[in-house]
């Protein structure tokens, strides 16, 4: 590696334009070279070695890819490679090996130049795939390296204890899986043909009888303007990284091979891949999961769309957004393999859901195109946790002083929440964080979620301190590390990025004159903070550094200004901030998202948001299939935009003309659609029709985007304040305060920063972040 790629590298990455920066570097100093990439990774120590998808000879006539995935992140032995090579070169002149073998039978014509194979059998470790042309001094090679197709790849150890549930995993043809083959908790991958029986409105086996006629039930559907075509859907189900995952496509084994393979596709299928998500976060631990995101969506077959998911990618069996990246990789690598490259993957889902979506899209750039999400939150590790965290201080604070000392709407302002019931309900969602079942406390304060009933008798408690701690935190332990239990050093325990040091709850009430002065001071005085075990004390909980440093620095907290930053977006929800009950799913997450991509990026052009409609694919409730045709315009004019060299100015130009902010206005008989830029502060229709409320943090001073763990600290100004206070007021504040409040626009005290993509926590030493 030059030493000026290796300075590039080097510099934290707060803006795009440090991305720019290396670009420039590339073209300045190695502009000799024939490979200088802007988007790939470098590596970060002395003892990685720098790789990218291809390896070129010096004059660039043979060149070597990998399709299916980074040459370094192999699984279970197999790759889809390519070779492409100058029109001077007479293919027959090319001779191929790996590791000495020769492979060149192997390959065969994908399009003019242009070579593929499916290697197979690789050994675990690295191999060396040549390529020499007879006759001439050309020559190309490629490092590949391969781990076990049960992982892991990037997201380090497994994690122990891990129940296989393949024996409560329902197929698509109603059958389940049977026992793991092993305790990994692998399967045999099957290929299951169902057709849709209108006689049961159900999906069904396909009778395999070799007889070419078709059941006398089953239904009819369009695929890409082709009527009438049988609606029998090809689903694989197999294994990766411990999860189980399910590809379909429509496919008619009647009219053509039951065999599809990366040179022999589905007629129905339009080359594209749609990657689906499950929502949730409780109970998602220590589990394999017996359900993936579903991929058995008619409107999405009738546009020719491919289907993918796994059960790692249902965050309520997998909280952990690192893990369901790489979920992500292996999943698409095996699709590849099967079926090909897709012209384009697009990530969709919801809550959940859109964690997934952004952080992948974000720190692991290539594996999805375009991203559509719903009910969304920019990441798991801050804009939920820090408001589920927060409204359970909230709500043990005022369930013990009762409505005398704060009204309801007091609560409310405090809270900074749509409706009072979101305080308890969001209280109970901190559930994710407790590792404590404590039956005998009161529902908003319980913890120790678990779905396996063998966890069930094992989990953590005081007197059992072995026992397993179901909580987001240690299913991450691999990113966070570990500190010691300060009530038994011998014992270790998930580092926490969750700071409240210096936070003023209430502080907008007050400066509304919503709470007094007094209420304002006892609130922050009494309100405390909560152990290792999120048991309520007296103290404010401070972050551990290492855990903080680590958020950021990997991308568990969105940093938007990577991937991201180049990527189609479009945030769609339904509203629910005024939701009886309470709902977490509240409107500002969204422009949280946003916020950070106009930090990160100078704007979010390629961020595009719709509140209200109709989300579905049949007439009258169309308005999700219309995002998806959207969406498919978007990321086609970005790859056929060949004038565009910058990935982010090229998303924000190729965004279609008529994909702009809207909301629906739905007070009277005839739905309005509304189009105007959506603003979180905003008295616009669509700011009225929808209003927007802030979360306790936010009430507390803290920014929009929301992504600050542990705040700068100052002391306390008094003309920060729109009440006076009296003098043993100020004093109560000092003592609530004494090491000051937080001084915002300072940022995270870590001064931390996103470090990059395609960042592993091992085995893989590339990008390995320590």
């Amino acid at each position: 590696m030059s030493a000026t790629s290796s300075a590039v590298q080097s510099l934290p990455v707060s803006s795009k334009s440090i991305y720019r920066l290396r670009a420039f570097a590339c073209l300045a100093v190695l502009g000799l070279l024939l490979s200088c990439s802007t988007e790939e990774p470098i590596a970060t120590s002395a003892s990685d070695s720098a790789q990218s998808d291809v390896e070129q000879s010096d004059v660039a006539e043979i060149r070597l890819r990998t399709v299916s995935t980074k040459p370094w992140l192999i699984s279970g032995g197999d790759v889809l490679v390519e070779l492409t090579y100058a029109a001077s070169i007479n293919p027959a002149q090319l001779r191929i090996s790996l590791n000495g073998s020769d492979v060149s039978n192997l390959f065969r014509t994908s399009s003019s130049q242009s070579l593929q194979a499916l290697l197979s059998g690789m050994p675990g470790g690295d191999s060396m795939l040549e390529v020499t042309a007879t006759g001439t001094q050309l020559s190309a090679s490629l490092r590949l390296t391969n781990y076990p197709r049960s992982g892991p790849i990037i997201s380090g150890p497994h994690e122990q204890p891990f129940y296989c549930q393949s024996e409560q995993f329902e197929t698509v043809a109603g059958a389940t899986l049977g026992s793991a083959l092993d305790l990994n908790c692998s399967i045999a991958t099957r290929v299951d043909y169902v057709y849709w029986s209108d006689a049961d409105e159900a999906f069904k086996p396909l009778p395999d009888d070799g007889a070419a006629v078709l059941p006398e039930d089953m239904g009819l559907i369009t695929v890409m303007g082709k009527t009438d075509q049988p609606y029998i859907v090809r689903v694989e189900t197999g294994t990766v990284n411990r999860a189980i995952y399910e590809i379909a496509m429509l496919h008619n084994p009647l009219s053509g091979s039951r065999f599809l393979d990366p040179w022999n596709r589905s007629s129905n299928w339009n080359n594209n891949l749609v990657y689906t998500h499950g929502g949730g976060c409780r109970t998602g631990w220590y589990q394999q999961g017996n359900r993936t995101g579903g991929v058995m969506r008619r409107g999405l077959f009738e546009m020719g769309y491919a289907l993918t998911s796994a059960t790692l990618n249902v965050f309520g069996q997998n909280c952990n957004d690192l893990l369901a990246s790489e979920t992500h990789i292996m999943v698409k690598e095996q699709f590849i393999e099967h079926y090909g490259e897709p012209d384009y993957t697009i990530a969709t889902g919801a809550s959940g859901g859109s964690y997934q979506s952004h952080q992948t899209a974000d720190n692991y750039p290539g594996v999805f195109d375009g991203i559509i999400v719903s009910s969304s939150f920019p990441d798991v590790t801050t804009a939920t946790i820090f408001t589920l965290a927060d409204a359970r201080l909230l709500n043990n604070y005022f369930s013990q002083l009762g409505d005398e000392a704060f009204t309801r709407e007091q609560q409310r302002a405090v809270s900074g929440f749509g409706v009072f019931d979101s305080i308890a309900n969001l209280s109970r969602g901190a559930a994710r964080l407790d590792p404590l079942t404590n039956i005998d406390t009161a529902l908003e304060e319980q913890g120790g979620e678990v779905s396996i009933p063998a966890l069930q008798d094992n989990l953590y408690s005081p007197g059992n301190p072995e026992g397993v701690r179901a909580t987001v935190y240690d299913h991450s332990v691999n990113v966070y590390g570990t500190t010691a239990n300060p009530l038994d050093p011998s014992q270790s325990l998930a580092q926490r990025p969750l700071d409240n040091v210096g936070v003023q709850y209430g502080l907008q009430a007050l400066n509304e004159g919503l709470i007094t002065a007094q209420q304002f001071v006892d609130l922050n005085q009494g309100i405390g903070g909560f152990d290792r075990d999120m048991n309520h004390v007296p103290e404010r909980h401070r972050a551990d550094g290492q855990a903080t440093k680590r958020a950021i620095e990997s991308g568990r907290i969105l940093f938007g200004g990577a991937g991201l930053a180049a990527t189609p977006v479009i945030d769609y929800r339904s509203y629910n901030d005024h939701r009886e009950g309470g709902d977490i799913h509240m409107i500002v997450h969204q422009f949280s998202t946003r916020a950070r991509l106009i930090n990160a990026n100078g704007h979010a052009d390629n961020h595009v948001m719709h509140v209200g409609g109709q989300w579905d694919f049949i007439e009258g409730q169309g308005d999700l299939g219309n995002l998806f045709r959207q969406m498919d315009s978007w990321v086609r004019a970005i790859q056929k935009d060949s004038l565009e060299a910058d990935p982010e100015r090229k998303v924000a130009r190729a965004r279609p003309s008529n994909l702009v902010d809207s909301c629906w206005d739905t007070t009277s008989e005839a739905v309005e659609l509304v189009e105007e830029t959506l603003q979180f502060n905003s008295a616009s229709r669509c700011g009225q029709l929808y209003p927007r409320y802030q979360t306790p943090r936010q009430i507390a001073g803290a920014p929009l985007a929301n992504d600050i763990v542990s705040c700068e600290l100052k002391p306390i100004d008094l003309a920060d304040y729109g009440v006076s206070f009296t003098i043993e007021q100020y004093q109560q504040l000092l003592a609530a305060f004494p090491e000051g409040v937080c001084d915002w626009p300072r940022g995270d005290s870590s001064g931390s920063r996103h470090q990059g993509t395609w960042k592993s926590f091992g085995p893989s030493p590339i990008n390995k972040l320590y």
